[in-house]
């Protein structure tokens, strides 16, 4: 059994395979988490796995391929997962937890694997955080492009999109319908013409904070955040975290353990994506300000309460 990760570098599930899980996201389901990710492998597109300590990760299944099933919901939408001869593309998936409908609802980014310019929210669902998901498809919000992408459950179950628009420009968070497969409305645009993209976003004694990144393609650059007390209110000017590169790293979410906050990111390998790593690096406040701390590896024992 492992007793740490290596931040920055290739991950390995309890096989000793590469670990493929990124842009994604991870939710607890009892004292289980689930970790859900891009995997770019052969007609892949979202791996799952699991995990009791966050450091050994058991591959789960491919969640989502080109084989997956497609069914179209309410959601007026394109039904089109490619084939293994042309796959689309398919990033940042993240996954809530529906207690209406008592499923698992993704969100990710689509594009139709020849360009950019489809600019898409796609959605998916299953029964059970192990199922392989069914894809009901992609649209644009309201008419609105939308690219990198996270997802947010407010305290009163409240959920909402969050996406970049205008080829990146501006962010734009959607409050979702009751059942998380639809925007509900659109409550707010922020930091127009700032150029944000792998927004993430977590909630702190009553306070919402988004981390972000510029565009600057597989390069790390300054991590910047602002915060807010009402997600539909009015957001700070953005506020440089870590180093002018966030410590080598991307944003990908923010997960709460325990007392802790633990930053989770991406460091892209521009060469070959397949050999990306992945960090985590604690957050914390000093004078009401979000500090990030590097280290070199994410280790056993984990931080109290997990």
């Amino acid at each position: 059994m492992l007793t740490e990760q290596r931040n920055g570098a290739v991950w390995t599930d309890t096989a000793g395979a590469p670990l493929h899980a990124h842009g994604g996201t991870i939710i607890k389901v009892g004292d289980t988490y689930y970790w859900y990710g891009e995997d770019r492998r052969e007609n892949y597109y979202v791996s799952c796995y699991r995990s009791k300590d966050l450091i050994n990760w058991k591959f789960v299944r491919h969640s989502l391929t080109t084989e997956s099933p497609m069914v179209k919901t309410r959601v007026r939408a394109t039904l089109n997962l490619g084939n293994s001869q042309h796959k689309v593309n398919l990033e940042r998936p993240k996954v809530l937890y529906s207690p209406q409908t008592k499923q698992y609802v993704m969100w990710l980014h689509y594009e139709n694997g020849v360009d950019y310019r489809e600019a898409s929210a796609a959605v998916a669902t299953a029964a059970s955080p192990e199922d392989e998901f069914t894809y009901h498809g992609s649209f644009q919000p309201f008419g609105f492009m939308s690219r990198d992408c996270t997802l947010f459950q407010d305290d009163d179950g409240a959920a909402y999109f969050i996406s970049t628009a205008r080829d990146n420009a501006d962010m734009h968070i959607y409050r979702l319908s009751a059942d998380y497969l639809n925007v509900q409305r659109l409550v707010n645009r922020l930091w127009n013409g700032e150029y944000r993209e792998a927004p993430a976003l977590f909630k702190q004694n009553g306070r919402y904070y988004m981390l972000s990144s510029f565009c600057t393609g597989w390069a790390p650059n300054q991590g910047q955040y602002a915060s807010a007390d009402r997600i539909d209110g009015d957001w700070t000017n953005l506020v440089t975290i870590g180093d002018k590169t966030t410590y080598g790293s991307q944003p990908t979410f923010i997960l709460p353990v325990g007392d802790q906050l633990l930053y989770w990111g991406d460091r892209w390998n521009a060469e070959d994506y397949n050999q990306s790593g992945y960090v985590v690096y604690p957050l914390s406040f000093q004078n009401q300000r979000l500090i990030m701390t590097p280290n070199d590896s994410f280790a056993l024992p984990l931080p109290s309460r997990v």
